[in-house]
């Protein structure tokens, strides 16, 4: 994915996003009059650097973009900070998110899928491994929660915790990156409005979250303060054509607008 998270930098978006893994030592060399460094590209960052040209230049990419009042959510992520259920965990707009999109994809479940060249099919698949990206120093790494489609809210909080502290612990294994079949990618936490992210290899679909920010928004007929953010979806145009892109991208808009009775079911 070309788009990445890190720790939150702005006070109203407060996704929790996986923090740097502890970077390998890298031979660097210097030119002769100190304008240049070089560093040798190797490791993780070429893996990352070959698998997002080879997406690239693979699947013919569309991007879309829905801009909407996500102040319920905001207000949701308070509540069930206090709720017994919730206990010891953490809550964040990140964790919501996540919940809307696995609702989503149970609705749209075509969008959760994958281009088999080589045997000329396409592969549903009836399981979400979901991908959440994160930089690192040492290049970009997408692991990814394993069935998250089984999991209630509970135990998806969980889960993104447990994936934030292996990666702040660098040691997220080969494993946890492998058999993702849609990711989650935060640029909001850089204070950035919104990107158009390159799928990650073997998926059809990539969701960008963007900065949640205080604006003025017309709400039962008057213009007043909400809390208003701007979802990018980037997807795969062999498998998710217009409409179904369009469709599941406003159908998480939906359910982050009214999210009580959706997002808080198992």
């Amino acid at each position: 994915p070309a788009a990445v998270t890190a720790a939150p930098a702005a006070p109203v978006a407060e996704p929790e996003t996986p923090a740097a893994v502890a970077p390998a030592a890298a031979p660097v060399a210097v030119s002769a009059d100190a304008r240049e460094t070089r560093v040798p590209i190797k490791g993780v960052r070429k893996a990352t650097a070959a698998a997002m040209v080879g997406s690239a230049f693979t699947a013919p990419h569309v991007t879309e973009f829905v801009t909407f009042d996500i102040t319920r959510t905001m207000k949701l992520v308070e509540e069930l900070k206090s709720d017994k259920d919730m206990a010891g965990l953490r809550v964040n707009p990140l964790l919501l998110i996540a919940k809307a999109v696995l609702v989503a994809v149970k609705r749209n479940p075509d969008v959760n899928a994958a281009w088999d060249e080589a045997a000329q099919e396409i592969v549903r698949k009836h399981y979400v491994n979901l991908g959440i990206a994160a930089a690192t120093p040492r290049g970009l790494i997408v692991p990814n929660i394993k069935d998250a489609h089984a999991q209630a809210l509970p135990e998806l909080s969980r889960s993104l915790s447990e994936l934030v502290a292996t990666a702040r612990e660098g040691k997220t294994t080969p494993a946890a990156m492998q058999g993702g079949t849609f990711t989650i990618t935060n640029v909001g936490v850089f204070g950035v409005d919104t990107g158009t992210p390159i799928l990650n290899p073997g998926e059809s679909a990539i969701l960008a979250v963007g900065a949640i920010k205080l604006q003025p928004w017309v709400h039962k007929g008057k213009v007043k303060p909400r809390q208003v953010t701007t979802l990018a979806l980037s997807f795969d145009h062999r498998l998710v054509d217009g409409e179904l892109g369009s469709t599941f991208l406003a159908d998480i808009a939906a359910i982050l607008e009214q999210p009580k009775r959706l997002v808080t079911r198992g």
